[in-house]
């Protein structure tokens, strides 16, 4: 576990990062002994900050959620890193590349919570009863370290990789679709680029949810209402580049746009 003076350190170094958007070197090679719990307060520290010069925290994104993930990663549960206001983006204005690194999109089934999530015994059915609505979703993901070289401690400290998101239009009450079997077709430029499924997220995106609001209990976060919740990726991600026109279409759920200038 690392002193509270180098977790210090590191989050200045991530948040330096992301405001000269010049990379770092992966935390996890010069800290061999970095820990999850470390990387989490590392994330806390910079969130906290950002928060205190007026930023609010609108939702939680969950990453590492698909097996062929976690199988890459070496873990055996997804990550999670926090959403704030000033990270969203928008269908008609057009994203500028040159904000990010090595800017990435997801596409996922957004949740919109109507009511406040119990923590550590937070269930499926918890979830559903307090979700207004699902929403298409475009994650838009980012590294603040060099080239992608991530290991686990290093993305969860760096906001599990988020750098923002956009909702589209169409809000689907829990009652009129099946969460587990969405598809989800992603188009770039007109061109067919991926293509999933909701279940691609731990076998079903509520499982996701359910365990975000476990695990951020244990460090003093809890879901609550209004927040939006990013479950994890229904296939793999992308990258973006300037000129990038991306569509993202859910059967049932509607449609998200996102470009890049």
């Amino acid at each position: 576990m690392l002193s509270d003076n180098v977790r210090a350190e590191l989050a200045a170094s991530l948040a330096q990062a992301e405001r000269s958007r010049v990379a770092m070197s992966p935390m996890t090679d010069t800290y061999t002994d970095i820990d999850v719990v470390d990387a989490y307060e590392i994330q806390l520290l910079n969130i906290r900050q950002r928060v205190a010069e007026g930023a609010r925290v609108v939702g939680h994104k969950v990453g590492l959620s698909s097996e062929a993930m976690q199988k890459m990663m070496n873990v055996d549960e997804p990550d999670y890193g926090h959403l704030l206001d000033d990270m969203q983006v928008f269908e008609d204005q057009p994203v500028l590349t040159s904000k990010y690194l090595l800017p990435r999109v997801e596409v996922e089934v957004g949740f919109v919570l109507a009511d406040d999530l119990p923590g550590a015994g937070c269930t499926e059915d918890d979830v559903l009863a307090a979700t207004a609505a699902f929403a298409p979703a475009i994650e838009l993901i980012d590294t603040r370290i060099t080239n992608w070289q991530v290991k686990l401690c290093d993305t969860i400290a760096d906001n599990a990789s988020s750098a923002g998101w956009v909702l589209g239009k169409e809000r689907v009450s829990p009652k009129d679709v099946d969460i587990t079997a969405i598809p989800a077709v992603l188009r770039c430029n007109g061109e067919v680029l991926g293509e999933g499924r909701s279940d691609a997220v731990l076998g079903n995106p509520v499982t996701a949810v359910a365990w975000l609001a476990r695990k951020v209990d244990q460090f003093g976060v809890r879901l609550k209402a209004g927040d939006v919740v990013l479950p994890g990726a229904c296939m793999r991600a992308f990258d973006a580049k300037p000129g990038d026109d991306f569509v993202a279409e859910f059967a049932g759920l509607g449609s998200v746009h996102l470009s890049f200038a």
